[in-house]
């Protein structure tokens, strides 16, 4: 073979490996040019990281999607999606249950399509004519400073009248009801066991400055400051999650939760698909597959977030943790958000008047 035919075959084959590489570059731009992109409106810090890194990209892969996280606390993913009513911009919803039963009310969100994963849920899980349902369930119940009821011989706390003790006096901290959700569910709880009810706050307002209020030692506006009153043995007992406590103990603060006898209050973040978004059909498969054992038992491992879907089963290294949750669901209780919501303004502006003050 001569020297030129040696360098005209070369050529060509240097030739076509740039073809191939170029076909191989547009074949990639159109089919990024064709991916879709879902934005999800939910709390930004570790829970976004975990879903992110962890929950999102096996459904993006599966589906050729790019899934967009907007981060924002509760209320604001709901003033932003109130905004944009008509048009939206976000495709599905991460919101506190509170918050997720204004948003339906506003007729934010649509039906989730029925699907089998649906009867895997906790029955607390789904909200009514299936509008929303919880991917992440905890639950308001008693945290405890271990060092202080150690040091004075104290059994731990088991019941939400134990707020009202007198041996606790000045030790008690409470979010305040007007402005957390883990002081009204404290509220809630005290005013059911007076004889209330979540549409009568009657026992509660009644009852609450004389049988809770001396033990208070601070309202908080939210629980920001409450490992560091934790660790500065300020905080004795206080309404709080496991999960959160935890973390905290993970940090090595000397802390523990306690399930009282009438119950924790369900305390979830549920996911709704937004009404009229411009994927219907994406948005609804992205709910669902976030309801299904493949995608919440990543959240489990990777975020610590609690499944809404009974057939999770633990990874390595949360077995303990799972189980304790679902005992603490087996007497949890659940908050009507529709009564609450009906007259959340007036009870807030009475509890920053008679008892938050």
């Amino acid at each position: 073979m001569t020297r030129n035919k040696q360098d005209g075959q070369r050529r060509l084959g240097a030739g076509r490996r740039l073809l191939g590489a170029a076909l191989a570059a547009l074949l990639s731009a159109g089919a990024a040019a064709h991916q879709t992109t879902l934005y999800v409106g939910m709390n930004g810090g570790d829970m976004a990281r975990a879903f992110s890194q962890h929950v999102f990209p096996d459904f993006e892969r599966a589906h050729n999607v790019r899934i967009v996280v907007v981060p924002g606390m509760s209320t604001e993913v709901l003033a932003r999606a109130q905004a944009d009513k008509g048009k939206p911009r976000l495709h599905l919803m991460f919101l506190d249950d509170g918050v997720m039963a204004r948003a339906i009310s506003m007729g934010l969100c649509a039906q989730l399509n029925d699907d089998p994963v649906l009867k895997d849920l906790y029955p607390t899980a789904l909200k009514k004519d299936r509008m929303a349902a919880g991917i992440d369930i905890g639950m308001t119940g008693l945290g405890y400073n271990t060092k202080v009821f150690a040091e004075r011989g104290w059994a731990p706390p088991t019941s939400w009248m134990d707020l009202a003790d007198p041996k606790y006096r000045g030790q008690v901290v409470v979010q305040s009801a007007s402005s957390s959700t883990f002081g009204l569910h404290a509220f809630l709880m005290i005013n059911r066991i007076l004889g209330g009810d979540d549409r009568n706050y009657g026992p509660g307002f009644a009852h609450w400055p004389t049988v809770v209020g001396p033990n208070v030692r601070e309202y908080l506006p939210d629980s920001a400051r409450l490992a560091d009153m934790v660790q500065a043995d300020e905080a004795v007992l206080f309404p709080w999650t496991p999960t959160a406590i935890t973390r905290l103990k993970k940090r090595g603060v000397h802390v523990e939760y306690a399930q009282p006898r009438e119950g924790s209050m369900i305390l979830m973040v549920g996911e709704c698909v937004v009404a009229g978004n411009s994927e219907p059909e994406l948005s609804q498969k992205l709910a669902l597959y976030l309801l299904s054992e493949q995608a919440q038992t990543k959240a489990l491992e990777m975020g610590g977030h609690f499944p809404s879907n009974r057939n999770v089963l633990a990874p390595a290294g949360h077995a303990e943790a799972l189980q304790r949750f679902q005992g603490y669901m087996s007497n949890a209780k659940i908050p009507n958000w529709d009564q609450i919501n009906e007259t959340r303004p007036a009870f807030n502006a009475r509890w920053n008047r008679e008892i938050g003050r």
